[in-house]
């Protein structure tokens, strides 16, 4: 006799089955989040290659398309095939990429090394002047009658501070080693990324086909549509924000170094090295760049250093309120708040790297969530807008509204 299984029950099974075998799950990741924290970080690094890899393909698409889409028809036309054309890019995109490379390291580097250069060769008579500068203390405020013995615990204690540097560098030896080793792997990933990178580029269609017919073959197609747009409008927060950042970054330096050149000011090349990389970073940027440009002049010339500091004040005003404006407009969506939250979490978690990649990182999640929200309330018939629940006692200070950028808006959520 065939069994009469109850539909709903049997649902209400399957669903408390899954439920049961997450939570065991989740518990025997609680219990072993070592070793699963380890599994994750050897996962990790055997996929660095394919990270690199794709990050490279990522950041030189642009490139790429240019020549695919408007140096090769101007020169071939129609005579050669997609495939080939593709490949001659390519190779183009790659030549092009090195070349920069090259022109900005022959240029950029040797005058960073002759600037580090002369600030070592200076170091002595720094010290020499320190030293003056100490005898002329003891002399003018008579410290020689002074107990003796304060000066033998000071000479000591200078003696310890040698002592513990000089056990620190010889501890320091291993590590050095063990740096050298991530070094080398570092640049066997970077090399294998640069190939995967290639073939990346190469099929890039193929592989975007391939996902897209995985993800209708797991969930429905409606779904599928959603999450292909979520990543074209998240893609054009990413490409639009880090390629604006960069060439803002790059008319900083440019300026600095413009800027350092009229005023005959020393270091010029270093510091504004510093500024331009540094203020790749929002909002903290300008601080990290300022702090060690200043310290360098500040060793050199006082005076000069305090008029830098008062020229990359200006230069990072100008940045603020009028370059940075025009090349990115409102790429982000976020407030003030919400990009200082975005470089403050995302930096604690990843470094330097997390502060770049926070902001537009954020402000994809912080779309996503207020798409979702609109999506509620309107099937509630409830209003989206967040004025409409403020308190009348303590109405919302709001801003001059902008023209949102169609491309930048986020699909909605459909019922």
């Amino acid at each position: 006799m065939k069994p009469n299984f109850n539909r709903r029950y049997t649902t209400i099974a399957i669903y408390a089955v899954l439920v049961v075998a997450i939570s065991a799950l989740i518990i025997s990741a609680i219990y072993n989040i070592g070793a699963l924290f380890s599994a994750l970080t050897m996962l990790w690094n055997l996929l660095m290659p394919f990270v690199i890899g794709f990050v490279i393909a990522y950041i030189i698409n642009p490139i790429l398309n240019a020549f695919e889409k408007k140096f090769m028809p101007r020169l071939f036309g129609e005579k050669i095939s997609r495939r080939a054309n593709r490949a001659i890019s390519l190779i183009l995109t790659y030549l092009f990429t090195l070349a920069m490379i090259v022109v900005f390291f022959s240029l950029v580097i040797p005058q960073i090394a002759q600037s580090i250069g002369s600030i070592a060769t200076q170091i002595p008579s720094w010290v020499a002047k320190a030293q003056t500068l100490f005898y002329q203390i003891v002399e003018e405020y008579d410290l020689n009658s002074i107990d003796p013995q304060l000066f033998n615990e000071a000479m000591e204690a200078i003696r310890s501070m040698v002592g513990a540097a000089y056990n620190m560098i010889s501890s320091a030896i291993p590590q050095l080693v063990q740096t050298t080793l991530s070094v080398t792997t570092g640049v066997v990933n970077f090399i294998v990324g640069i190939i995967i990178s290639i073939y990346v580029l190469m099929g890039k269609e193929r592989f975007f086909a391939q996902a897209k017919k995985l993800l209708n073959a797991l969930i429905p197609a409606p779904a599928v549509e959603h999450i292909i747009q979520v990543i074209h409008q998240s893609h054009e927060i990413f490409s639009g924000f880090i390629s604006g950042k960069i060439l803002d970054s790059c008319i900083i330096g440019l300026l600095c170094f413009i800027g350092m050149t009229i005023f005959r000011w020393p270091y010029s090349v270093l510091i504004s090295v510093m500024v331009g990389v540094t203020n790749v970073i929002p909002y903290f940027g300008p601080f990290f760049g300022a702090i060690p440009s200043i310290l360098v002049m500040l060793i050199v010339d006082p005076v000069k250093a305090i008029w830098l500091a008062l020229f990359i004040l200006a230069l990072q005003q100008l940045d603020g309120n009028v370059i940075g404006p025009k090349i990115l407009g409102d790429s982000t969506g976020l407030s003030a708040f919400w990009v200082i939250f975005s470089i403050t979490v995302f930096g604690s978690l990843f470094g330097v790297v997390g502060m770049f990649i926070g902001v537009p990182l954020f402000a994809v999640f912080y779309s996503l969530i207020r798409q979702f929200c609109e999506w509620r309330l309107d099937g509630k018939g409830m209003p989206t807008q967040t004025a409409s629940y403020a308190s009348p006692q303590h109405k919302l200070i709001e801003a001059p509204q902008k023209k949102p950028k169609k491309a930048l808006r986020l699909p909605k959520f459909k019922k």
